[in-house]
């Protein structure tokens, strides 16, 4: 019966680690990713919409990103919503693409990104904790309500917490692969 229940927060559980990612995606670097600017906000015809469904993206060197709007007359919103952004980018507009060269970061730089970069993940370890609350609060009305017996509670409680430690750790090997990257030179 709890199997049913920790299996149902799987899902919710996977979308905290893929936001983690997204979030991990949009942490600047020392080298190029198009995952800094595909979400970018960008003003098309009135509304929001996402950088990436309106233009395609480009690494060609390392330190260098090319957006190439689909419709040239978005090249001003495009670098408009670069500008303001809090990326800290200088975008070139040639009349056909967007360049942006991407800076070598500085140490403080470098300390800076590795703590938001640790503050995302602690907030990725409380959204899961979260979820292993809620499934631990449905174990134990179960067990209240006298349809699983103690020691299937106890079971589920340890099942689950292997669960989540699995995610835990996996948050932990992604934070530390990120942070690498973040200090490599």
């Amino acid at each position: 019966m709890y199997q049913a229940l920790i299996e149902k927060k799987k899902g919710e559980l996977e979308k905290a680690m893929e936001h983690f990612k997204n979030e991990l995606g949009q942490l600047r670097t020392g080298r190029a990713s198009a995952a800094l600017v595909d979400n970018l906000p960008v003003d098309y015809y009135g509304s929001k919409a996402p950088l990436k469904q309106m233009a395609s993206v480009s690494i060609p060197e390392p330190r260098l990103i090319v957006i190439s709007p689909w419709n040239k007359d978005d090249l001003v919103s495009i670098e408009k919503a670069l500008r303001e952004s809090q990326l800290n980018l200088n975008p070139n507009n040639d009349g056909q693409v967007i360049r942006i060269n991407i800076p070598a970061l500085n140490e403080e730089r470098r300390k800076e990104l590795a703590k938001v970069l640790n503050q995302k993940a602690e907030e990725a370890k409380v959204s899961i904790r979260r979820q292993r609350e809620e499934v631990w609060e449905e174990i134990q009305n179960l067990a209240k309500a006298g349809k699983i017996g103690e020691d299937d509670k106890f079971s589920g409680k340890d099942k689950l917490q292997e669960v989540i430690d699995g995610y835990n750790k996996q948050i932990e090997e992604i934070r530390n692969k990120k942070e690498q990257e973040i200090m490599t030179v």
